[in-house]
């Protein structure tokens, strides 16, 4: 799981994407599974579909940091496993 952005120039928006890990950043989704506006207001900024989320996260997706810290600071528990 990870960001795409979306937007204008200093206009940002994201959108919470499964990808396989190996696509481009921009590349093709799996799955759109939230979204993050960080210019709007706090109690509007996080968007999920946390049903969608823990799905994904039962199947092993693993989310980037930043991602991770957005679903962690919105309830949604992601506990980090170590890739060997």
């Amino acid at each position: 799981m990870r960001l795409k952005r979306f937007g204008t120039k200093k206009r940002p928006d994201y959108r919470i994407v499964v990808m396989d890990s190996r696509a481009k950043t921009q590349g093709r989704t799996l799955d759109e599974v939230g979204q993050y506006h960080p210019l709007a207001e706090k109690d509007q900024q996080v968007i999920l579909k946390v049903e969608k989320i823990q799905d994904w996260l039962a199947k092993g997706a693993q989310p980037s940091d930043t991602v991770r810290a957005l679903l962690n600071k919105n309830g949604v528990t992601v506990t980090r496993t170590v890739q060997e």
